[in-house]
């Protein structure tokens, strides 16, 4: 296939995720990914800064964070902004063809303490962007830095129910009925 299909970097994760499922992440190395996916080495480093990235798509969920906590409605609550976000997130990314896929990442990120380590600091940088997005909405920060919280943790549980291959809801949906779990159990704390 050639290196400049639009697909490149879709391949480029799928044999990524094998290989580190077969090989382990440690044994895998990025020629074997570009080759396994038809591709060359440099069209690897086009798409990803190393093999440890292509599991974790950049700033594709940050920009997806960011887009839908604007274009909530005016008006919506920070928490409701959040789950618009969450929604925006299922529609895009989360979608039933990609929960197979959820499923194993979330396997092989289990499986390695330096991929583990990358995913709490996308999950860092998740809220970072919730929390910049909802003050550009005129949330005051303690409230911006509340409600990205409580939608990282409802993100991180709706994930979890959404990528087990026995589940079949949608994304928006699991992380809508989450984000209201989260809420009725923060009050309960009160």
């Amino acid at each position: 296939m050639a290196r400049w299909e639009p697909n490149a970097s879709e391949r480029l994760a799928v044999a990524a995720l094998e290989l580190f499922a077969e090989r382990g992440y440690e044994n895998t190395t990025v020629v074997e990914i570009a080759e396994r996916a038809g591709l060359t080495k440099s069209t690897f480093f086009r798409h990803f800064p190393d093999k440890r990235e292509v599991l974790f798509g950049g700033d594709t969920m940050s920009n997806l964070v960011d887009k839908g906590i604007a274009a909530a409605p005016d008006g919506a609550t920070p928490l409701e902004a959040v789950a618009h976000a969450l929604d925006t997130i299922g529609r895009e990314a989360f979608r039933a063809d990609r929960r197979e896929f959820g499923a194993r990442r979330r396997a092989v990120i289990a499986a390695n303490p330096e991929l583990r380590e990358r995913e709490a600091l996308k999950g860092l940088r998740l809220i970072d962007s919730m929390i910049e997005a909802l003050t550009r909405r005129g949330v005051p920060a303690l409230a911006a830095s509340v409600a990205a919280e409580l939608g990282a943790l409802a993100w991180s549980i709706a994930y979890e129910r959404w990528s087990d291959p026995a589940n079949h809801e949608e994304f928006g949906d699991l992380a809508s009925r989450t984000l209201d779990e989260v809420r009725a159990t923060t009050a309960s704390l009160a």
